[in-house]
């Protein structure tokens, strides 16, 4: 038996859909930060760290925010990083105290640049697909949890967005 034409483009139209509500529920608001597709990269084989990411929080708020710590139960601790590149052209990762969010602004996080979540003493490896919970504290808006996602970055994703807030 053959779907007509019109059904078959239904189904195609509904599972759109779906997609697009599944992925608008994964991200997630608290206070007046917006948090955008937290995702974390796949582990490398034998190694106990591993990095998160947020495509952007939004600090939609009119007063400055910061968040200030992170934990997750696949890992030991969260550590706040952020790289950058010297004068001589090294890059450099280093641990902050927090991830600042001007006003009506935004930050996005990609790997091979800015800031970046450090996953420390990962308990088990990430693997591609899976989502783990991360619980995220703001200084002004407070506590929230996350739905992780372990993905492969797109190229794009990781290429240097020379627009940076």
């Amino acid at each position: 038996m053959k779907f007509p034409v019109v059904v078959a483009r239904s189904l195609v139209a509904m599972f759109a859909a779906v997609a697009v509500v599944a992925a608008a529920a994964h991200d997630t608001t608290v206070g007046e930060i917006a948090i955008e597709h937290p995702y974390a990269t796949p582990s490398l084989a034998g190694t106990t760290t591993g990095a998160a990411y947020f495509v952007a929080l939004e600090n939609t708020g009119a007063q400055p925010d910061k968040l200030v710590r992170a934990s997750t139960p696949v890992a030991a601790s969260v550590e706040l990083h952020t790289m950058s590149v010297d004068a001589q052209g090294v890059m450099r990762m280093r641990e902050v105290d927090g991830i600042a969010l001007a006003p009506k602004q935004s930050v996005r996080m990609r790997p091979g640049m800015g800031d970046h979540l450090m996953l420390v003493g990962l308990k088990r490896p990430l693997k591609e697909g899976e989502t783990f919970a991360m619980t995220l504290q703001f200084e002004r808006a407070g506590k929230v949890e996350v739905k992780v996602v372990v993905q492969t970055p797109r190229a794009s994703a990781a290429m240097p967005d020379m627009h940076m807030h």
